[in-house]
C-alpha cells in the first residue's frame, strides 16, 4: 500500500506542478517579451551597480594604501632620525674618551 501512496502522491504533485505552471502563463502580469526586457533591464542595472561599487571600493583600497605608504614614511624618517641621533651620542662619547 506505500508504494501506492507514492505514485499517488507523485501524482498529485505532478498534477499540482502542471496547474500552476498553466495559471501562472494565463494570469501573467505581462508577455514573455516584456518579462524578458525587464529581466534583462534588471540585469544590467546590476551590471552598473557591481561596476560602480568595485570603482569605489578600488578607490578606497587605493586612499588606504597611500595612507599606509605615508605612514610607513614618516615612521622611517623617525627611525632614520634615531639612528643619526645614535650615530652622532656615539661618536661624542667616543671623542670624549679619546680626549680624556
Amino acid at each position: 500500500m506505500s508504494d501506492r501512496d507514492n505514485s499517488n502522491s507523485l501524482l498529485w504533485f505532478l498534477a499540482g506542478l502542471g496547474f500552476g505552471a498553466l495559471m501562472g502563463v494565463l494570469y501573467a502580469p505581462r508577455s514573455g517579451r516584456e518579462t524578458r526586457d525587464a529581466l534583462k533591464n534588471t540585469a544590467q542595472e546590476g551590471g552598473e551597480y557591481i561596476k560602480t561599487r568595485g570603482r569605489e571600493a578600488k578607490e578606497t583600497v587605493s586612499q588606504w594604501v597611500d595612507r599606509g605608504k605615508d605612514a610607513v614614511g614618516q615612521q622611517k624618517e623617525k627611525i632614520s632620525a634615531a639612528i643619526d641621533a645614535t650615530r652622532q651620542a656615539y661618536r661624542e662619547a667616543s671623542e670624549g674618551k679619546k680626549g680624556s
